[in-house]
């Protein structure tokens, strides 16, 4: 009888939630949430240089989606208590590459959106863990970078000659940005409510 009744309440609850592609099983379980798909594991990593826009509009899907948003740059400040700016002039970068691959692995590790620092995915270790995740490479010119995030002193990697040094690194990094990415998204020209209806308009093709 009780079967039968859970039979009859499962009739009654109608279908059973789309599930997100998975291209292993650490992307698994996807719940509805607030008319959003939320995932036991992070529904989209976002990758991409410094002026993607990844914190911005990591945080908005997030809350378009109705779960957490993680930026593991602030995770690093957070955890360890000093801005990336003095991790890297009093460690050095190595340190600090260490200190991000960890936050990575922990912000890999819950339900949410994810946002990783422009040369995060550039480690081994790093682009392994991203293996079955939904990333999202945030693509963008020179010149939208440079008027989104200034290359303030805040960024190490660009605090000298910022605009050739960043150019010098997006051609580096590209390809791994590329290889990684489930979906490219160009932002160029785009304000982060419209970035955000893209990545939320691919998640939707994707369930």
């Amino acid at each position: 009888m009780r079967g039968e009744v859970r039979r009859r309440q499962r009739r009654r609850d109608g279908p059973q939630p789309p599930r997100l592609s998975q291209r292993d099983s650490r992307a698994d379980e996807v719940l509805r949430v607030a008319g959003g798909i939320v995932t036991v594991r992070p529904t989209v990593v976002l990758i991409g240089p410094p002026g993607a826009g990844k914190s911005t509009v990591g945080a908005r899907l997030a809350q378009t989606l109705g779960t957490e948003f993680v930026d593991t740059d602030a995770l690093v400040e957070q955890t360890d208590g000093r801005t990336i700016s003095d991790i890297f002039v009093e460690d050095g970068e190595p340190a600090f590459r260490r200190m991000e691959a960890d936050a990575v692995a922990r912000a890999l590790d819950g339900a949410g959106v994810v946002a990783l620092g422009g040369g995060a995915p550039m480690q081994p270790s790093v682009a392994e863990l991203l293996s079955g995740h939904h990333v999202v490479f945030l693509d963008v010119s020179i010149s939208d970078a440079s008027g989104r995030i200034g290359f303030d002193a805040s960024r190490p990697l660009l605090a000298v000659n910022p605009r050739a040094t960043w150019t010098r690194l997006m051609n580096e990094r590209r390809p791994t940005y590329e290889s990684l990415a489930s979906v490219r998204i160009d932002t160029a020209g785009c304000t982060p409510e419209q970035v955000v209806e893209q990545v939320h308009a691919w998640l939707g093709r994707e369930s």
